[in-house]
């Protein structure tokens, strides 16, 4: 791995004023967390725009604030309430922290974010870059910060090899992003920060970067030499493993749907979805614990195909209809269609129980796969 990196200090004065002066003609103003600008809005839309793009955010942004308009009504708020406000925006993790960071703000911090970098970096959920997003466009406060925009920017403009996520390059990168906020006038980190994301969205993209209007291109590394498509270093690429798992759509005579709130860690945690084993013959165990009924010639629905950050799942579903519980148990709800919108539920999951395949079929149904 080589480093190959002009003097920031020489280069940074060029680089943040042409990027502010792009940004001022070229760049976002009309982003909802920008109007206003406030702490609770900023460190939502943060957390919101992590591994998800800005024109699906919006909406869901716009909606949560409709539930959770201030920090302490997020913090009273219950778990499935905050759920399914999250619910399909993925990453559920994102969610849980926010919800955990909110009730801690308003225990130790008076029910506001705290505007000192160490505070807001303990809380669940906000990284290095996260709480310097926060500080400086909420408070203009000079911190630097390095999510995938701006590794992608400085990476090819500073001419950095090696794969940006490993610490070996993250070092040099933070030293840079450091060196250039320095260079920022007062009272404008807040636009300069915006900036940086939007010149990696819009203009410093991942494939077909548009080098010929970026404000940068006449002192980059990566359009000088023409390696604008090497640079960042691409990740090692693997072959995601594919995992297997059967799941339970039940039906009541009432035609509600039986959803198992998933646990606190995992997959899916805390989430409500479809009983579900990774094995027939464990799922004919749990049946049999918990529900009156049989699961003879249930119907197999089509299999159900989803890519997680670290392998994909084929879940192949059944669906009959059964006379009820055995016994009430903690974490196992009947659940009507119109109660669905009101739970956190998987993306795919709630699409499937909002479909059509609620409905009972006209053909006859196949028989499942023997479960045992």
């Amino acid at each position: 791995m080589a480093t190959r990196a002009c003097g920031a200090a020489d280069a940074g004065d060029a680089f943040v004023a042409r990027l502010l002066h792009w940004f001022d003609d070229h760049g976002r103003h009309d982003l909802p967390w920008q109007h206003p600008r406030s702490p609770y809005r900023v460190w939502l839309s943060e957390i919101m725009l992590q591994q998800t793009q800005v024109a699906t955010v919006i909406g869901y942004f716009q909606r949560f604030l409709q539930h959770f308009p201030t920090l302490p009504d997020l913090a009273a708020a219950d778990n499935d309430a905050v759920m399914a406000q999250w619910a399909g925006l993925g990453y559920y993790a994102r969610a849980r922290n926010l919800h955990a960071a909110a009730q801690h703000c308003v225990a130790e911090h008076g029910g506001e974010l705290p505007r000192d970098f160490d505070a807001l970096h303990a809380l669940p959920g906000i990284g290095r870059s996260t709480a310097g997003a926060i500080l400086s466009q909420a408070w203009n406060d000079p911190f630097p910060i390095l999510d995938g925009n701006v590794k992608r920017v400085l990476t090819r403009y500073h001419g950095i090899d090696g794969f940006p996520g490993l610490p070996a390059v993250e070092k040099p990168l933070w030293a840079l992003a450091t060196a250039h906020v320095a260079q920022v006038p007062v009272g404008r980190m807040a636009d300069y920060t915006q900036a940086q994301m939007d010149l990696g969205a819009t203009v410093c993209t991942r494939s077909r970067p548009a080098c010929v209007i970026c404000p940068l291109q006449q002192a980059c590394v990566a359009r000088r030499e023409g390696r604008t498509a090497e640079l960042p270093t691409p990740k090692a690429s693997k072959v995601l493993p594919e995992r297997e798992a059967v799941a339970l759509l039940l039906r009541d005579a009432q035609g509600r749907v039986l959803l198992h709130k998933r646990p606190d860690t995992g997959i899916w945690a805390q989430l409500w979805t479809l009983p579900q084993a990774d094995s027939g013959s464990a799922l004919q165990d749990w049946f049999d614990a918990h529900v009156e009924g049989s699961l003879e010639d249930a119907e197999e629905l089509p299999v159900l195909q989803h890519t997680f950050s670290h392998y994909r799942l084929q879940l192949q579903i059944l669906a009959r209809r059964v006379q009820g519980l055995r016994v009430e148990t903690p974490g196992l709800r009947w659940v009507a269609a119109e109660q669905l919108a009101s739970l956190g539920l998987p993306a795919p999951i709630r699409k499937l129980l909002e479909g059509d395949t609620l409905t009972v079929p006209a053909r006859p149904p196949r028989r499942s796969r023997n479960l045992t």
